[in-house]
């Protein structure tokens, strides 16, 4: 594993800079942004099947495709783009990926109108709070659990594909929802601290 300075880390990322900064820097810090949660529900679909560095490797590309992760811009993708996309070897070029990112898109704007924003919707399902997990070690760290099935239900329902509770529950992690950093990881209790 990577170590550029002598503060423990969860290791995951091991000797890899976007990993580490990725880390260091957004996971596991609790998101409020609309964009931001977007964003997040694009890579982790994108990131089914594959491993988070990948994904990570071709963020600026997705970003530049998706027209910054602005929702309303994707909804209104028009097959000449959703094809183009396809093409584009500087992204992952799945077409079921890419058509539900669209999909998503027009489903995540419906969600936004009926809760007056995602972030609330999101929320809503922790009342607003943190979970804090406690693990010691990284195989502890369950790949989904009973708060992900839930949100994996609810965004199916509400026309959502790509969301089942292993995407959702990286989603939760990501956006903060979760803090699943370990025990002895100095994110844990910065995190935790509001910093």
């Amino acid at each position: 594993m990577m170590n550029i300075d002598n503060r423990p880390r969860c290791g995951w990322m091991g000797d890899d800079t976007l990993m580490l900064r990725y880390h260091d820097e957004e996971w596991g810090v609790p998101v409020h942004a609309d964009w931001k949660w977007f964003e997040y529900l694009v890579l982790d679909a994108f990131q089914a099947g594959l491993s988070w560095k990948t994904v990570l490797h071709k963020r600026k590309a997705f970003e530049k495709v998706f027209h910054g992760f602005d929702p309303a811009w994707v909804a209104r993708m028009s097959g000449r783009q959703i094809d183009a996309a396809c093409l584009n070897p500087a992204i992952i070029r799945n077409r079921l990926k890419i058509q539900a990112t669209v999909n998503n898109a027009k489903a995540f704007l419906r969600l936004q109108k009926e809760y007056g924003s995602f972030d609330v919707f999101i929320w809503s399902f922790t009342k607003g709070k943190t979970v804090r997990n406690a693990w010691k070690s990284l195989d502890q760290i369950p790949a989904s659990s009973p708060l992900s099935d839930a949100i994996s239900k609810a965004l199916k329902e509400r026309g959502f594909s790509f969301v089942g509770t292993t995407i959702c529950y990286a989603f939760l992690q990501a956006g903060g929802i979760v803090n699943d950093h370990l025990m002895k990881c100095f994110r844990h209790r910065e995190i935790k601290a509001g910093t």
